[in-house]
């Protein structure tokens, strides 16, 4: 063992090796350093746990190793081919080119961020998206936050702070990541009145809890979730000529929102932003990067007065976004008011693909994969849209079905190619949906497969 120890290089030796001249120059001299000490204390536990002295070659190359595992971004593309639109744990919405140029160019240089070029002196850093979003929803003032979870938090915080909140039993959410509405209303020091029951809920009961202490009702949308059978809910109408005839503001929280009629794809009918604007929401807050298709972002459309309220609160800085995701989310914006949302932002695209251009994607890819071997053939499925939106909502697809030994031996050999590829499992198959894969991703997803098909079986 000692001889064996003893045989074991210095980092001063190792670093003299010609093939060390390509690792130091891509790595620099702490980092290299530091992955060769590292390897060769691993190399030492291993000779005193009985093994031989690895040559020189296998430590500088377990080194290199080390040393790429660490510099690779943990943050890494892949390929989404569960057929969940909008997937919270892939990203969710994917950016239209635009969307993705317009954040590359505000990242690039500098920017008239908070500089009114007209004036020649500071200006305001939601002006890039104010002015679009009111023309968009109807509303009077805009403001945005860094998500849908701080525009709720923010507009209670700003409103309704050690007063009373009134909502339905029924609306008391949780969405993913553990977010529930009494929690933030909790943290922004409203008081939580809880109304109704939690399948029925009825104008009477909010009347009655309505008193001196009442900062504002709230509606919040069960986005994520459906309740069926003997069930009632008091329509935003009702609440707002409630609110109206008690001097109360509603604030209307969507959680997704739209802006788009989404029951002419297809879908269930999702309340708009412009129809919770016209209904006559005090506030209405949604999320930029679900249905929307923008970067994430937490909007706020409503009444101007309340908006600057909302907008002077000291918490609004700590919500804030930066430059890039104002730059994308105005070039999301920008195509909706050009009218070509389902043509650029590519989960609307991803929603109107035709059921005949899936299926001929399908039956190509299979093609290809039995020609190197692979046995694969299509299937009708189903797609969702996802990002607690639309929920028990499905779209028709037609997908490539992969009848491996192991299922998941398969897939996890997906995950760990480059770019990574994310199926999903159904009775024993694993399914390859293209409704959410890039036109240009096909040609990677494949060659993917191939490797993953080959070391799996």
């Amino acid at each position: 063992m000692q001889e064996e120890l003893r045989k074991l290089p210095a980092v001063d030796r190792l670093l003299q090796q010609p093939e060390m001249a390509q690792v130091l120059a891509a790595y620099g001299h702490t980092l290299t350093v530091t992955a060769l000490r590292e390897t060769l204390d691993e190399a030492r536990e291993a000779i005193l746990g009985g093994r031989p002295c690895p040559a020189a070659e296998a430590l500088i190359a377990a080194a290199r190793a080390r040393l790429t595992s660490l510099t690779r971004p943990t943050l890494r593309p892949v390929i989404n081919a569960t057929g969940v639109i909008i997937h919270t744990n892939l990203g969710r919405a994917p950016l239209s080119r635009a969307a993705r140029q317009a954040m590359v160019e505000a990242g690039t240089g500098y920017s008239n961020l908070e500089y009114d070029l007209a004036a020649g002196q500071r200006g305001s850093r939601y002006v890039h998206a104010e002015e679009l979003l009111c023309r968009l929803t109807g509303a009077e003032a805009a403001l945005v936050v860094n998500n849908n979870a701080g525009a709720v938090l923010l507009a209670l915080t700003a409103l309704a702070r050690g007063r009373e909140v009134i909502i339905s039993r029924g609306q008391l959410i949780e969405i993913g990541g553990g977010f529930r509405i009494p929690e933030v209303m909790a943290q922004s020091g409203a008081r939580l009145v809880e109304v109704g029951s939690t399948n029925r809920t009825h104008r009477r009961d909010f009347a009655a809890a309505i008193g001196p202490a009442t900062a504002l009702l709230l509606a919040a949308h069960r986005s994520n979730f459906q309740v069926l059978g003997f069930s009632e809910d008091v329509t935003l109408d009702e609440l707002v000529a409630l609110g109206r005839q008690h001097s109360l503001p509603v604030v209307n929280d969507l959680g997704s929102g739209t802006l788009l009629d989404t029951s002419a794809f297809g879908l269930a009918a999702e309340p708009t932003v412009q129809q919770s604007v016209a209904a006559g929401a005090a506030l209405t807050t949604f999320s930029g990067d679900k249905l929307l298709g923008g970067p994430q972002a937490g909007l706020i459309v409503g009444q101007k007065p309340l908006v600057e309220r909302l907008r002077r609160h000291p918490l609004t800085r700590a919500l804030r976004v930066d430059k890039t995701t104002l730059a994308g989310l105005q070039a999301t914006l920008l195509h909706y008011l050009r009218g070509e949302a389902v043509a650029e932002i590519p989960i609307w695209q991803m929603i109107a693909a035709p059921l005949d251009g899936l299926r001929a994607r399908s039956e190509a890819w299979a093609a290809q994969l039995q020609a190197m071997g692979i046995p694969a053939s299509t299937q009708a499925a189903h797609s969702t849209v996802g990002g607690g939106s639309l929920p028990g909502q499905t779209l028709p697809t037609v997908v490539v079905a992969l009848e491996p030994a192991s299922p998941d031996a398969l897939a996890a050999r997906l995950r760990a190619q480059e770019p990574p590829v994310i199926g999903r499992i159904e009775a024993n198959r694993l399914l390859l949906d293209p409704r959410t894969v890039l036109p240009e991703e096909d040609a990677a997803l494949l060659a993917a497969v191939r490797h993953a098909w080959g070391k799996a079986e």
